[in-house]
């Protein structure tokens, strides 16, 4: 794991955007995992790029400006994986599997004036989209 992606995830990156990609999006996934701000899995690869730069990325890649995604995707509550490569798709019904085609997400630091979670730390704000075409939201305590 690169130490982008750790620190991301803990909290620390804030101008920073993470992007989980897979080959639905990029031709040639695989070529990404060699950089020094990538995590390959078998599936795809988490990117953790300048917070502008990352919107770009992602714009370019899947066609989407990024915050405009992220707000669709608030429409729809679903659960993210915690290294932001994969998830479940609250379309999937029983015994279904539905696979995750990429997440875009980004932190903001802990906030005591605007209570609730954000009270307790540092959040993760992910976005994902599945392959069937539905989009969905999660948000959870950085680690």
């Amino acid at each position: 794991m690169t130490d982008r992606y750790t620190e991301f995830l803990a909290g620390e990156r804030h101008e920073d955007v993470a992007l989980y990609l897979t080959e639905d999006v990029v031709e040639n996934v695989g070529s990404l995992a060699d950089r020094e701000d990538a995590v390959a899995y078998d599936d795809g690869v988490v990117l953790v790029v300048d917070g502008e730069r990352g919107r770009t990325v992602f714009q370019k890649t899947t066609g989407m400006a990024a915050m405009e995604f992220a707000q669709e995707a608030m429409g729809a509550d679903g659960h993210v994986d915690r290294d932001l490569a994969g998830g479940e798709c609250p379309e999937a019904g029983d015994g279904e599997t539905h696979d995750v085609s990429f997440v875009f997400a980004f932190t903001e630091e802990r906030n005591e004036e605007v209570g609730g979670l954000y009270a307790e730390g540092p959040v993760v704000h992910a976005y994902a989209h599945c392959q069937c075409g539905a989009s969905y939201s999660e948000r959870w305590l950085c680690e």
